[in-house]
């Protein structure tokens, strides 16, 4: 490790985002280019540095910053440049000037400790010097803090954001309660806080560290899609977690109930524990949803002959519960749609859009991800937009005031529609509700034997089982979607019939290998060879669905055997490693979580932006057109032709979509879909699964590997039990 010293000469690049910044560096005589993080450093600062010298292949010779300290200029000439470099605002080139030829060597002393001496220079008022001492002296505290946080391994992106939260406050809060970080500050999760804990010395069986861990679990259990826990389960969960025996940890539930962090809920002989947002949210939803529930009159003669007028116009005869869904889509401000692919759906919503439309009526559609807005674009002849969209996402966080659209702001419309709304979990639902006023009409359509949302909550199935709503269950397959044996099997899947697997069908393909290398030898061939030219599609239109994260069929073995040879490496695309995963340019990829402040850019071939907006959602794909060294930056095409610049320090929102889970899959729809076939968990390998799996192929399905997997998923019904309070809620429980 060297230390070089001097001052900044010239800031070349700087990221506002994460800090990194290219800069100048003049060490006596010499200009070194200086690469690193730096916080909120200006021109004409003094800096010692540690780190070393690399060789960048475009850039040359640069000294890689590890840390840094500020030092105060010690000569005179140091000292005017410092101040006139705009570091301090208020004072330019020509002030600094008078100031040092006034004070010399003494003015740093001055502006801390007799600012009021300042004014004795022209141009500068009492009031003004108290502003330039202010200035320095933050920046001082500034410094001392950033040293301070660092100590216990914080780094320097986090450390401004902890000063900018606190202040001068940081000192007592990170001794006292480190784990107030992470219920005030957006990016320091319960680990950071503990790891900071325990480096100052805070007892295992403190009271903070109890009760933050308590809501760190709930938070966890929200991600595998729960509401709330039972209390049991929570107290089994958090001693786990915080390694610490469970009777230490009953007794806080109390006190985070009575601060209204939690909310305790007594169901029968079960404690249901809820962290206090999601319990709200559950509520408002139920009481929203019934305020929307209201009857209109219309004669059944009225609705028919104008049904009769659309089957007329359209070509297209409805079948009786067709016809029933849309006059109780006209009788009722909210309906449910639900039924599996091939049962009418779509026709259904065509009819209800047309039949409101001849009634004068503004119709808004809406799916949660942008592949299912697309599709329902495609469908309806209509446009669609994400439930985001429509709200007008504003960058603000998830749920909260994240929507320009809300009940202060409603939606202008008479009618909404929204299709895939078993991927709606409760935060969007609830975000959706508060924009919609009563005498709005909604109408929920989604396939109630997918998989339930990725986000908390079951909202469709909840609806559905309350009973309290008008809902309709389209069944029959018709006559055009029963010669597709994807369809077909589909539905044998979901009610648990034997499926043929004899190869003889000519879009339902079951290849029986029974070892994960040549299962993945025969994924290879189908990408590469067959599949392409058989369904009309490239490469990277073809997906790969796999049950699991892990194992030897795995998202993440396959996606870097698949990566190896669709995309190899080559001299002439740049690569970036991060954490255990190597991007390349020409990658497929994928966003894992929703992202409210990502800016995208619609742009022509000519490099011109006709469109922009912000938010890149959990399950958007995209390819990576260009990763960029010196700006440390990664732009990727998603759907649509949206272009987004990643900074590198935000690669852990993407990983490799060559192969996807089926969770993932949702709402989306492919050409032809692969799905290895291989022992996995047992609760994970279910019917459910399967079946959503089969349902996201247009033209083709091929299974691939062992048929006694694939029998056992049909016959296992089992799924992980998602723990929601809204049936109870809109029983009235």
């Amino acid at each position: 490790m060297e230390t070089i010293k001097g001052y900044v000469g010239h800031i070349i690049y700087r990221n506002v985002e994460n800090g990194y910044t290219v800069l100048e560096l003049v060490c006596q005589e010499e200009e070194i280019t200086c690469v690193g993080i730096f916080s909120d450093i200006v021109e004409g600062e003094n800096i010692e540095a540690q780190g070393e010298y690399t060789d960048h292949p475009s850039y040359g010779r640069q000294f890689k910053v590890h840390s840094f300290e500020e030092k105060e200029p010690e000569d005179e000439m140091a000292i005017e440049r410092y101040l006139g470099s705009g570091a301090i605002k208020g004072i330019g080139v020509a002030l600094a000037a008078r100031i040092v030829r006034r004070f010399k060597k003494d003015t740093f002393r001055i502006i801390e400790e007799e600012p009021e001496r300042l004014a004795e220079i022209k141009g500068i008022s009492e009031r003004k010097a108290m502003e330039i001492a202010n200035q320095v002296n933050q920046k001082r505290d500034l410094r001392q803090a950033m040293i301070f946080l660092q100590k216990y391994g914080i780094n320097i992106n986090l450390a401004v954001k902890i000063y900018n939260q606190y202040g001068q406050r940081i000192y007592s809060i990170l001794t006292e309660n480190p784990y107030q970080m992470a219920e005030d500050i957006d990016g320091v999760g319960f680990k950071t806080a503990d790891e900071i804990a325990s480096r100052i010395g805070i007892r295992t069986d403190s009271d903070f560290r109890i009760r933050s861990g308590i809501l760190y679990t709930l938070s966890l259990a929200t991600g595998e899609g729960h509401t709330y826990l039972p209390m049991d389960e929570l107290t089994k969960r958090t001693s786990c977690i915080l390694e610490i025996e469970e009777e230490y940890i009953e007794k806080h539930y109390m006190n985070l109930a009575l601060d209204r962090k939690i909310v305790m809920q007594q169901k029968e002989d079960e404690t249901q524990i809820y962290a206090a947002t999601f319990f709200h949210m559950e509520n408002n939803v139920a009481g929203m949803l019934k305020q929307l529930d209201i009857s209109y009159e219309v004669p059944d003669k009225e609705i028919e002959n104008r049904i009769k007028k659309i089957e007329k116009q359209t070509q297209i005869e409805l079948d009786e519960l067709q016809i029933t869904a849309v006059k109780e889509a006209v009788r009722n401000g909210l309906l449910i749609i639900t039924g599996g692919p091939g049962t009418g759906k779509t026709t259904t919503i065509n009819t209800i859009i047309r039949y409101f439309e001849m009634e004068g009526m503004d119709i808004f559609l809406g799916a949660p991800t942008g592949r299912a807005a697309k599709r329902m674009s495609e469908t309806t002849g209509f446009e669609a937009r994400t439930i985001h969209r429509m709200l007008e996402v504003n960058g603000g966080a998830e749920g909260t005031g994240g929507f320009e659209r809300n009940e202060n702001n409603p939606l202008e419309t008479d009618v909404i529609i929204i299709d895939e709304m078993s991927m709606v979990d409760i935060t969007l639902m609830h975000a959706l509700l508060k924009a919609i006023v009563a005498g709005t009409r909604l109408i929920l359509v989604g396939d109630v034997n997918q998989l339930p949302s990725v986000g908390p909550g079951s909202v469709l199935k909840d609806v559905i089982d309350s009973g309290e709503f008008h809902t309709v269950k389209l069944n029959k397959i018709f006559r055009q979607a029963s010669t597709s044996d994807i369809i077909v099997n589909a539905h044998k899947i979901n009610n648990g019939q034997e499926v043929t697997l004899d190869n003889k069908s000519m879009d339902f393909f079951f290849l029986k290998r029974y070892e994960a290398d040549k299962i993945i030898n025969v994924v290879l061939q189908l990408i590469k060879q067959k599949l392409p030219k058989f369904v009309d599609a490239t490469e990277y239109d073809i997906q790969v669905l796999t049950p699991m994260r892990k194992g030897l069929l795995g998202v993440e073995r396959l996606n870097s055997v698949l990566q190896m040879y669709l995309n190899p490496e080559d001299p002439s695309k740049r690569e970036k490693e991060y954490g255990s995963i190597v991007f390349r340019e020409g990658d497929k990829v994928m966003q894992v979580k929703n992202n409210y402040q990502l800016e995208w850019e619609i742009r022509t071939k000519f490099g011109l932006c006709v469109d922009k907006g912000t938010g890149i959602f959990n399950g958007d794909t995209g390819i990576i057109q260009e990763i960029n060294y010196f700006a440390e930056t990664m732009t990727i095409s998603f759907d649509e032709g949206k272009m987004v610049e990643y900074p590198f320090k935000q690669l852990e929102e993407l990983e490799l979509a060559y192969a996807i889970t089926i969770h993932k899959s949702q709402g989306s729809e492919y050409p032809a879909v692969v799905i290895p076939m291989f022992k996995g968990p047992h609760m994970l390998m279910n019917r459910n699964l399967l079946y959503t799996a089969v349902t996201r192929a247009k033209k083709c399905v091929t299974l691939v590997g062992d048929d006694e997997v694939f029998y056992t998923m049909v016959n296992n019904t089992s799924q992980l039990k998602r723990y929601s309070g809204l049936m109870d809620r809109l029983k009235g429980i």
